[in-house]
């Protein structure tokens, strides 16, 4: 991130603290997501048709 995205995020609203939720927030979904593929963990039914478009791009 740059100030500039800082920027863009506090000019619709959200405050330092919501910033830093989202952040917590993402990390730890990346973190759990490589977890899970590391494990070789089968995705949930209703994810299957979001992983197929993604194996398209």
């Amino acid at each position: 991130m740059r100030q500039q995205d800082l920027a863009t995020l506090r000019k619709h609203g959200l405050s330092d603290r919501d910033i830093l939720d989202a952040v917590e927030v993402i990390a730890y979904f990346n973190y759990i997501n490589r977890v899970a593929d590391a494990l070789g963990i089968d995705p949930e039914p209703e994810m299957l048709p979001a992983l197929e478009r993604r194996r398209k791009r």
